[in-house]
């Protein structure tokens, strides 16, 4: 829907989830806001001068994800982390899927203003080892209006509806932002980093992914490459380049509360127990020409009954 440099215009992908039946709920404007797409996993979709700035699929919006049928809506996605490993959600079945909880989910909106929006939806998962952890998802996004651009700060939140207290090793639970782009050549993503704090998180990665330049580290998401990198907790940031649409978009997700530790998110087989090294940001590249900027909160060591688990993240987009 669309190329890279000429982006879906916001008026245009409104009148498609119209035509869809699906629900939709602006905060801020169509110059400078998010679309979000309330009966599609509440997806955000960031607006600027009347066009949209993430992925959009089409497909996703008119169509259904069912069973082994999975439609990447784009956008800005709340997951729950991990997704792999023995104590992941994608593998609930054996084999891996998108959890039906999160393709089912209907965001309703609980509270609103100008530039500001709150919406939430239940969802209920199962890791890996059949443990059922029901919870409440909740999207808290604000707008502000930047001279070179606007930001996007959302408190993103899981709360546990469970009745009975996970203990440690039952369990890893953690919220997860994935900002979708179109992407080409000349698109990267930079940020400050030892060599240390960046490992790749597939086995049979393309290694000449990335490189470092005085200290900044470039990962390469041109659209050709299929490969995801982990970003330890000494990682400040990430910022996404696009040349062609002179853009670029900064990420950055608050230090953690005390009591709370960054999981291993990957897309681990079932059988693979979690690592104890934990992403705070993560970059994604598709082969398909497209990319995430990720941001992971932090997992507790015991989940009780209401536990609510908030993380903070800003993304700020600015144009040239």
């Amino acid at each position: 829907m669309g190329e890279r440099g000429e982006s879906v215009a916001a008026a245009d992908l409104l009148n498609r989830f119209a035509a869809a039946g699906k629900r939709v709920h602006v905060a801020g404007d169509l110059s400078r806001g998010v679309i979000i797409g309330l009966d599609l996993e509440g997806r955000l979709y960031s607006v600027y001068n009347g066009r949209v700035l993430n992925r959009v699929n089409p497909v996703a919006i008119s169509g259904a994800s069912v069973m082994e049928t999975y439609h990447n809506p784009g956008g800005d996605g709340l997951w729950p982390a991990p997704e792999g490993t023995r104590l992941g959600y994608s593998y609930a079945t054996g084999s891996w899927r998108v959890p039906s909880g999160i393709r089912h989910a209907r965001f309703q909106v609980i509270a609103e203003g100008a530039d500001h929006a709150v919406v939430a939806s239940e969802v209920d998962l199962i890791n890996s080892q059949g443990t059922g952890i029901p919870l409440l998802f909740e999207r808290d996004v604000r707008v502000k209006e930047e001279t070179d651009g606007f930001t996007v700060s959302v408190g993103e939140s899981m709360t546990y509806l469970g009745s009975r207290t996970l203990q440690k090793g039952t369990f890893l639970l953690s919220p997860w932002s994935l900002c979708q782009f179109d992407c080409g050549e000349g698109c990267e993503v930079v940020f400050a980093a030892e060599e240390r704090d960046v490992w790749d998180l597939y086995d049979d990665p393309d290694r000449g992914n990335r490189y470092w330049e005085g200290g900044i580290c470039h990962a390469i998401t041109d659209g050709t490459r299929r490969y995801q990198i982990g970003l330890g907790p000494a990682v400040a940031a990430i910022e996404y380049r696009d040349p062609l649409r002179r853009m670029r978009v900064v990420r950055d997700a608050a230090i953690l509360s005390d009591g709370l530790a960054y999981a291993d998110i990957r897309d681990a087989a079932p059988e693979v127990p979690p690592s104890e090294k934990g992403v705070r940001y993560s970059v994604y590249s598709d082969a398909g020409g497209f990319m995430e900027i990720e941001a992971a909160g932090g997992c507790p060591q015991v989940l009780e009954p209401g536990t609510k688990l908030t993380q903070f993240i800003n993304t700020r987009y600015i144009f040239e």
